[in-house]
């Protein structure tokens, strides 16, 4: 496994440095203090294919805001991007998912909160801090019965049931099919039925695409499967 580290401060490296190396049994490191050190880098790998991971500040030296992700999508538009930021309020978090990023993980989360983010992303979904994307100050998204209510009245905005609620929560957990028959009791049939169901309302071809399409209708997975009663 191979993953890029840019950020321009040395000991955030060094300590995303370590939590990485817990992913898989050999973890190639590369390290850069900047984005153009880190398309450099890139380009340097005789098949980007082989990066499976790039981890990316967003306050980096030469770049403004999000213009280094916007350089990595254009570039590596297959490469997946992971911003990992001080900067976590939901707008900020929305605007990254937005901009094709596979996750946001704020830099204040331990490593073991860090380490299932990243696992996730890797398995092909997309991680979104839920905190971030609370909408009562204060309050965590999944501790909300308020919010659960309000993710359960835009399934029936959008068409679609509670069970496929509790589909698309689990889609946006990271689960495969199998795994959601196994935690739903559903047969395969049936969930690739409640799979299809929401993309097609969702208007996208991809579960990525589904992911990303619900946290910018403001849609949370802890509340979503709460809402519709599910675990």
């Amino acid at each position: 496994m191979k993953i890029l580290i840019i950020d321009d401060h040395p000991l955030v490296r060094d300590a995303m440095s370590r939590i990485v190396v817990e992913l898989a049994e050999t973890v190639e490191v590369l390290e850069a203090a900047d984005c153009a050190r880190g398309l450099e880098l890139a380009r340097d790998v005789p098949d980007i294919a082989d990066v499976d991971l790039v981890l990316l500040d967003l306050n980096l030296p030469g770049v403004r805001g999000f213009e280094a992700l916007e350089q990595f999508r254009r570039e590596y538009p297959a490469l997946p991007v992971v911003v990992v930021s001080m900067y976590h309020d939901g707008d900020t978090v929305r605007e990254v998912i937005r901009r094709g990023a596979m996750g946001f993980i704020p830099k204040v989360y331990s490593k073991e909160i860090i380490l299932g983010a990243l696992r996730l992303v890797l398995s092909g979904a997309v991680y979104v801090p839920p905190q971030a994307m609370a909408q009562d100050v204060g309050a965590p998204a999944e501790q909300s019965p308020g919010r659960a209510a309000m993710s359960l009245s835009k399934l029936g905005e959008l068409g679609l049931t509670p069970r496929q609620g509790q589909v698309l929560a689990l889609m946006m957990r990271g689960l495969s099919n199998k795994d959601i028959c196994r935690d739903l009791g559903l047969a395969q049939r049936t969930v690739k039925l409640h799979v299809t169901a929401v993309l097609n309302t969702l208007r996208v071809s991809s579960r990525t695409q589904a992911v990303i399409a619900a946290v910018q209708l403001g849609l949370n997975a802890e509340n979503l499967a709460r809402g519709a009663g599910g675990r």
